[in-house]
């Protein structure tokens, strides 16, 4: 496989800015990174040519091209020109404050030709609240990556109520062609999917601890030794779908014993107060802060075993 001609902007070159330049190279796409301090370019082009030789070295390296060559495919500038300037695609990758994605987004927009895809990684703010301004606001739309999205595949791809569906058509082709696994909504939705469900997994266990049912070790149990399992390859309707003699049989056993556990279910917490630090001590028994690194790393490499191990298992539907 050959790098291609065509060029990807990356605006903000934090974590999540590095797991994109890296998954574009992956696929020989000309990235450059754009960040508007040199030290910190230059910090995050020395960290992913390091990931990029680990990856290689231990045999975990996505895409078709070598380490040397993917790295020879990322560029970091301090001019937002060069960054993205004839780009098919950027991927805004700055903090989670409002205005600074608005000037952002204005910046790129004042630039870009009327054919480049914008798209923002927010996971906090639906596209609508930074892009009904832009003139090339057809092109404008999110892609929510997971963290951390080198090794996780799910992107969201949120339209605004003006995107083009050619728009959000083209993202997701770049992205299957990059390795992601994208999901489109068909409107934006405050959260969007994964932090909607993620929020109810959340808020129940937070419950479970304050009322001292479970502690915080044995609710993340729950589910790193239970439903996990199941859903790190079917999801939770799927799940339901073979747990009985199919969908509608789930159903009709199982409708009135979850509508009447939910009715116990309490009024949504607030993560505040007293239960905060309770839930944060005993958090950090089990991984002291000073060890969140390397509990990072092993995670990391345990989602990419992890994908290895699915794409041998997973049928194709």
């Amino acid at each position: 496989m050959a790098a291609k001609d065509e060029k990807i902007g990356i605006i903000g070159s934090g974590l999540i800015g590095r797991s994109w330049a890296m998954l574009f190279a992956g696929a020989g796409y000309q990235i450059f990174i754009y960040d508007i301090e040199s030290k910190q370019i230059d910090s995050a082009l020395v960290d992913i040519k390091q990931q990029l030789q680990r990856l290689e070295k231990e045999g975990l390296l996505r895409g078709k091209l070598n380490a040397s060559e993917q790295f020879k495919c990322i560029n970091g500038t301090l001019d937002l020109k060069q960054a993205v300037q004839d780009a098919i695609f950027v991927q805004e990758c700055v903090p989670e404050v409002l205005e600074i994605k608005k000037k952002v987004f204005k910046g790129v927009d004042d630039i870009c030709d009327a054919n480049t895809i914008i798209s923002s990684s927010t996971s906090t703010f639906v596209p609508s609240l930074f892009t009904e301004e832009l003139k090339h606001r057809k092109n404008a739309l999110v892609a929510h990556p997971i963290n951390p999205p080198y090794y996780v595949p799910l992107v969201e791809i949120v339209p605004a109520p003006w995107t083009d569906p050619n728009a959000v058509k083209r993202t997701r082709e770049l992205m299957e062609e990059i390795g992601q696994a994208p999901v489109c909504l068909t409107r934006e939705i405050p959260g969007f999917a994964l932090n909607r469900i993620q929020y109810a997994i959340l808020n129940e266990s937070w419950n479970l601890v304050a009322d001292g049912v479970l502690s915080v070790k044995d609710v993340d149990k729950v589910m790193s030794e239970g439903l996990g399992w199941r859903y790190a390859f079917l999801g939770p309707l799927e799940t339901a779908h073979l747990n009985a003699d199919g969908w509608m049989d789930y159903c009709s056993k199982y409708t009135n014993t979850i509508h009447s556990v939910s009715e116990t279910f309490k009024p949504l917490p607030k993560f505040e107060g007293p239960q905060t630090k309770v839930v944060g001590q005993q958090l950090e028994e089990m991984v002291p802060i000073q060890e969140l690194q390397s509990r990072r790393n092993w995670r990391d490499l345990c989602l990419t075993k992890l994908a290895a191990l699915k794409n041998t298992l997973t049928p194709k539907h």
